[in-house]
């Protein structure tokens, strides 16, 4: 636990305790399955560069910290958030299980300025409660979980740098949705939207690098706008959202790739995934929407 996600001081009947703990690090974030099985107290010091995101997915466990804040985490209804400033005493129940996000300050606090267009410099101040049944926090929720299956999934997201970098991005964004902080009234602001040639160098670049993990934050970036006004502009001006525009890009892509593949050497699941589409049944489908044939029909051509 120290290593992977924070020093603590462990308080529990040792011949009780029977442990799991499961987690993949990246450079985004840590995701991990962590049960003690037994009643065990865990005080932790401020982490100064990192916020954790307890999930409670089974029993209950019992969150205090420093400024006086409490708080009861009950299985798929409710979490906590750990802020880097505050200490932290969490009281685990045997029967307590939770999915814990890590993530770093810089990589949670960049992603939150791309969303609003305007720099953070401070410490998201989030409510230590954190609602799983409310709309966002039960997205947040089943994003969390779908993340965590796929990487112990083998042939999963652990191995697809683009689909992978994409569903982080859109945990953190839950994230930053599901708990109320003094930045929440700027990230439910109506966006701003640009003109038209604002996004020329946008979709350049989305054409340029269909193959690449991208994300909304990366191609705000390209555009100098942030998340939310990229997002706005594409909807008014092009009439759907940025990343569906991308992916009609790479539907293109890959019918193009099997227009000129022999399809006794190549299989149409391994062009789809190369391009960003895990899921076989959805990429059919969406694909037999834009082109009114299926795409096996298409490599046989």
């Amino acid at each position: 636990m120290t290593r992977v996600y924070l020093p603590h001081k462990l308080t529990a009947r040792y011949d009780q305790v029977d442990m799991t703990l499961n987690a993949v690090t990246d450079r985004h974030l840590t995701l991990g399955f962590l049960a003690y099985r037994a009643p065990t107290e865990l005080m932790m010091p401020p982490t100064e560069n990192c916020y954790h995101i307890n999930l409670t997915v089974a029993g209950q466990t019992y969150a205090s910290r420093s400024d006086g804040s409490r708080e009861t985490t009950v299985a798929n209804e409710r979490g906590v958030v750990l802020s880097p400033i505050q200490y932290n005493t969490v009281h685990w129940r045997s029967d307590a299980e939770q999915l814990i996000l890590k993530v770093p300050r810089s990589s949670l606090e960049t992603h939150l300025s791309e969303l609003i267009g305007q720099p953070v410099t401070e410490v998201i101040d989030f409510d230590f409660g954190l609602d799983l049944i409310s709309p966002a926090g039960r997205s947040l929720l089943n994003s969390v979980k779908f993340l965590a299956d796929e990487l112990d999934r083998p042939g999963g997201l652990a191995e697809m740098s683009l689909a992978r970098k994409e569903l982080e991005a859109f945990v953190m964004t839950q994230a930053l949705h599901a708990s109320r902080h003094q930045f929440t009234d700027a990230l439910l602001a109506p966006a701003k939207t640009v003109r038209l040639g604002w996004l020329a160098p946008v979709i350049a670049y989305m054409e340029a690098n269909a193959d690449e993990p991208l994300t909304p934050q990366d191609l705000a970036r390209v555009g100098c706008m942030s998340v939310r006004t990229l997002h706005a502009s594409f909807k008014k001006l092009i009439g759907e959202s940025p990343m569906s525009f991308l992916r009609r890009l790479r539907l293109d892509r890959v019918r193009a790739e099997l227009l000129h593949s022999d399809s006794a050497q190549v299989r149409v699941t391994d062009v789809a995934m190369r391009w960003g589409f895990l899921h076989p049944s959805r990429f059919a489908q969406q694909y037999r929407d834009r082109f009114g044939e299926p795409p096996s029909a298409t490599l046989r051509l």
